[in-house]
């Protein structure tokens, strides 16, 4: 198979290739980018393989950083680029599922291709855009199959994230698992408990964000891997019913994805549950402002209160829950009732603590915060204007009575 038009991505490397042919090496773009150009999808990063080893690439670029060389990757600034170039290698026993104890440098392309993780994957294509595929994964691309190379059980206990990636494959690409591949995820599922929660977290979230994600959300339960993910492994039944929820609505952002999966698994202690996932602080508080909010739209509608407290980045992935769980929802009018709102913080109130305190001639105390709070109310609900005067007027009858 040849690509007869390379995407502008390969065709700005190709000056690389170029170069470390020059000097006597192999070099191919390798990986993901292939697969998604003969998919014709968006090309995200070119990886580039070679037969030159780590000093060799190093002394034919004038610009280079070692990101990984005891892996064999050095990262080449090229121009205004920058390209990850990976030495050909072999791998020996992984006694932690994820790293190789030790990696062997070596001159042939097949040596390489035969470490990788899916067919679909282990393809590697020419300057000239000629695919080189000793896997059958242009076979895999066809018949939109994830399928590992080789014995499957050898290649997930070598990486067991792997296993974690062919569900998110399947998510995002509408793919499905080879039988004798899932198989062998089913059987080793356990090994995911030697991976870092960190890692497991990114190929999870991708998974949710899966155009298809009902491709990657079904084997994962039926594979048993959701009982090696932190608070998942009593939600068997919930996860399965959230797989069949719009399935043609996609999860636009990362905070959307776990706010109706945390909706959908009736989950109440969300800040303990994105402690064990080692999730940010700023995820965890915005989803659980939006399953609070959310519940709240379940028996009433937003009124200038909840709108005001909730802001603009809560009330938006609310609408959008809604939305995603077939619910009456109308993002654009609420954010347009909240952009009416008088005051949108207590900042925007035209008096301060220090002017209330000058005005009324008063010694700071408890007093002075639940009139701001009052104030604050009342400018919100539109029974006082928000002008200083007015404010001070009606403070001072307040405090006075």
């Amino acid at each position: 198979m040849k690509i007869n038009e390379l995407p502008i991505e390969f065709k700005h490397a190709l000056p690389v290739l170029k170069e470390l042919n020059r000097h006597g090496y192999e070099a191919y773009f390798v990986g993901g980018s292939v697969r998604d150009v003969i998919l014709h999808q968006t090309i995200h990063d070119v990886d580039i393989a070679t037969s030159a080893f780590p000093e060799e690439i190093k002394e034919i670029f004038p610009r280079t950083i070692d990101v990984g060389i005891e892996h064999g990757t050095v990262l080449v600034l090229y121009h205004q680029d920058q390209y990850e170039i990976t030495t050909f290698r072999t791998e020996s026993t992984y006694q932690d599922y994820r790293r190789p104890d030790k990696v062997t440098f070596v001159r042939t392309l097949e040596e390489d291709l035969k470490r990788r993780d899916f067919t679909m994957n282990a393809l590697a294509m020419t300057l000239d855009g000629e695919i080189v595929d000793l896997f059958e994964g242009i076979e895999s691309i066809h018949e939109k199959e994830i399928k590992a190379v080789g014995n499957p059980d050898e290649r997930f206990s070598e990486d067991a994230l792997r296993m974690m990636r062919a569900l998110r494959f399947a998510s995002q690409l509408d793919f499905n698992i080879e039988v004798k591949t899932e198989e062998a995820i089913a059987k080793n599922h356990l090994l995911l408990e030697k991976i870092a929660i960190e890692r497991i977290y990114i190929e999870w979230v991708k998974l949710l964000m899966g155009s298809h994600r009902k491709k990657g959300l079904r084997p994962f339960v039926e594979t048993n891997c959701y009982k090696c993910c932190p608070e998942l492994s009593n939600k068997k039944d919930e996860l399965m019913s959230f797989s069949d929820v719009t399935p043609t609505m996609l999860l636009t952002s990362e905070e959307l994805a776990w706010s109706c999966l945390l909706i959908a698994l009736k989950e109440t202690k969300i800040k303990s549950f994105f402690t064990k996932w080692k999730a940010s602080k700023h995820l965890s508080n915005v989803v659980s402002q939006v399953v609070t909010y959310y519940n709240h739209r379940l028996e009433k509608d937003w009124d200038a209160q909840s709108l005001y407290d909730a802001g603009v980045e809560v009330i938006s992935l609310v609408e959008q829950a809604r939305a995603f769980f077939s619910l009456s929802n109308d993002e654009t009018l609420y954010l347009e009732t909240y952009d009416q709102l008088p005051i949108k913080s207590m900042t925007d109130l035209s008096i301060s603590g220090r002017d209330i305190l000058s005005f009324t001639n008063k010694k700071p105390g408890p007093w002075l915060g639940n009139v701001l709070s009052f104030s604050e109310k009342q400018v919100l609900n539109g029974h006082w204007e928000n002008d200083k005067a007015t404010l001070l007027k009606n403070i001072n009858e307040m405090v006075v009575d």
